[in-house]
Formats: C-alpha cells, sequence, structure tokens
C-alpha cells in the first residue's frame, strides 16, 4: 500500500511517498480502508520534534522508526480481528489514533477497536476526517476541563482554527457567552458559528481592554501566561491547549505556581482518544447541532501541500485530504 513516511526530523520536506506492506489487525482492532484524513498541528509537530520531549519517546536524534502521520481517519473497515464486536466488514467508520502510533497518511490503518466509531449518515468521509482530534481536544477542554456553565462569560483565542471552530460551538451548546478572537477575515465565521462577541486581534489588544472572563480557552493563541491570567475574573479558570514549546512550558511549570497564588487556575490540556466522547461528537454532528468547517482539501499526492498549508497557522477550520477516490461537489 502506499503511505507518507519520514525517516528524520523536519517539515514537509522529509516526507516520501512509499510503498510498504499492508497491515493486518491484531484481536482487537479493525483494518480500515482509508477514504480520507485531516491534518493536525500535532502531525507537523511529531515531525519536527516539536516540543522536544518528543524526541525522549521517538527517538533522540532521529526516529527510532520510519513513521506515518496523520491522527484523523474515515474509511471502511474491511476486516476485524477475532475479538471485535462493534465493528464489521463495510461499517463505514472514523476515530483517532494517535495513541496507536499515528499512520493516518497511508491507504490503511490498523486501528483499535475502542478509537473508532460510526460514521453518521449524514457526514461525508472528508467532514468525519476533519472531527476527531480537534473535536475531541475542544470538548475535553471545554466541558470537562473548562466545566463551562450557563452564562458564563468565555473567551477563545484562536476561535478560527480547528479545535477553535468546535469550542465556539461547544462553549454555546453549553450556553456560555461566547467571545472569540480572530483575524478580521475570520470574524463573520465565528459569527456564523454562534460566538457573541467578536475581537479581531490585529486591531485590539484583547487582554488589554478592562473586560474579565470567567474562562479562557488559549488555542493556539501565542500570548504569555501572565496576559491571560490578566484578563481572568477572581475566579476565573485559563485553558491552554496547542501552542508553541515556549507556550507550553509557561502552563506547565508556571501553571501549577499561579494555580496556588489566589484563586485563578491555570490547566494544560493534550489531546487523548475517547471513544466515549467521539461517540457523543457523532450525535451532535448527526442531529446537526454541531458543524463541520473545511477550509481547504488536498488529493492524497499532496499531503506535503497540506502539511505546509496547516504549518503556516491560517487555517479557517480544518484541512482535509482525500485518500480514496474525490467525490463530487
Amino acid at each position: 500500500m502506499k503511505a507518507f513516511t519520514y525517516s528524520q526530523y523536519g517539515s514537509a520536506e522529509v516526507l516520501k511517498l512509499s510503498q510498504i506492506p499492508k497491515p493486518t489487525p491484531k484481536d482487537n482492532e479493525v483494518l480500515v480502508k482509508v477514504e480520507a484524513v485531516s491534518v493536525n498541528a500535532a502531525d507537523w509537530r511529531m515531525m519536527k520534534a516539536d516540543p522536544f520531549l518528543v524526541r525522549l519517546g521517538a527517538g533522540l536524534f532521529k526516529p527510532k522508526k520510519d513513521s506515518i502521520p496523520g491522527a484523523d481517519i474515515s474509511g471502511r473497515v474491511e476486516a476485524v480481528g477475532k475479538n471485535v464486536r462493534q465493528f464489521k466488514p463495510g461499517d463505514e467508520v472514523f476515530g483517532e489514533t494517535s495513541g496507536n502510533g499515528f499512520g493516518g497518511f497511508a491507504e490503511y490503518k490498523c486501528a483499535k477497536e475502542t478509537e473508532l466509531v460510526l460514521k453518521p449518515a449524514n457526514l461525508t468521509f472528508e467532514q468525519a476526517a476533519a472531527v476527531p482530534m480537534a473535536g475531541l481536544t475542544a470538548l475535553h477542554t471545554v466541558r470537562d476541563v473548562g466545566n463551562v456553565q450557563a452564562g458564563q462569560k468565555v473567551l477563545i483565542n484562536g476561535a478560527s482554527g480547528g479545535v477553535g471552530t468546535f469550542a465556539v460551538q461547544l462553549a454555546k451548546y453549553y450556553a456560555a457567552e461566547v467571545t472569540a478572537v480572530c483575524s478580521t477575515s475570520k470574524l463573520e465565521q465565528a459569527r456564523a458559528l454562534g460566538a457573541d462577541h467578536v475581537i479581531d486581534y490585529t486591531k485590539e489588544d484583547f487582554t488589554r481592554n478592562g473586560n474579565c472572563y470567567d474562562i479562557v480557552f488559549g488555542l493556539n493563541g501565542f500570548r504569555s501566561i501572565f496576559d491571560y491570567r490578566r484578563i481572568l475574573c477572581p475566579n476565573g479558570r485559563y485553558v491552554m491547549t496547542g501552542g508553541n514549546s515556549a507556550q507550553l512550558f509557561q502552563a506547565l511549570l508556571l501553571g501549577p505556581l499561579l494555580s496556588i497564588v489566589g484563586k485563578r487556575k491555570v490547566s494544560a490540556v493534550f489531546s487523548k482518544s475517547n471513544q466515549q466522547n467521539l461517540q457523543f461528537l457523532g450525535e451532535m454532528l448527526a442531529s446537526g447541532k454541531l458543524k463541520v468547517v473545511i477550509d481547504k482539501r488536498f488529493q492524497f499526492d499532496e499531503v506535503p501541500e497540506a502539511i505546509r498549508y496547516v504549518q503556516q497557522g491560517h487555517a479557517k477550520g480544518k484541512v482535509v485530504i482525500t485518500v480514496g477516490t474525490r467525490p463530487v461537489d
């Protein structure tokens, strides 16, 4: 089968289209014929070993083995292991496989049974592939860590990205008053997703306008932890996910210390696959309570270009890659 692999750290230039053996599912795994994948910041960060801590597990100077990026997949079940009970060949599924070695930028992927759920019938494979990592991160951030409640004032910096577009909708689902921070060209998108207020960060410094918020989500928004803490209400919480190495270390090292002083709290969130949460997102998508925002589509042989596009940090929603037959618009 064809797959995009890399054997050294770097950006999109380290990717090569390789011919590798088709995988065989283990007893608890499902073999998926991949129809579509989406690109996440986690893909290029793993490729670049950014943050540096990635090297501790993946290999200090270069990856220990040829690696395949791609956490989000959607496709059809081709075969199942002997212990699999939830799926059968022919089922249309989607899921998040970062805990199982990534590997989505390929024609086939073996995923654990617990990493997948059935694809809602009203979604295309491309739409389904856009959901898992970003949607799970947004749900965990908004509901579980942020504990967003009705009437709370919530600010989302990075509201136009993959995680941000889901976070805006989920915060509104839990009846918060949402302020979305994004650039000029993305303000209308944020409004369309339900944001009550929008701030154009190119024209206004949202950390110095005198407003305070019960919860502030920093979703790939490159601001100091002290900037975020300044706009928290007395019992407010700042939740960080994504961002560069400096922002990660601030949240992990300074966050616990700042949380001890006063009632303002700081948390860092990391995405992880969760079948129950993915099923919840699938139900919301099936009912129309949650929408998928796709900025751009690429073909499978354009994976490096898709990675470069996402790495620029200007995508409005998700970037997806069609692996199977390209759908007719």
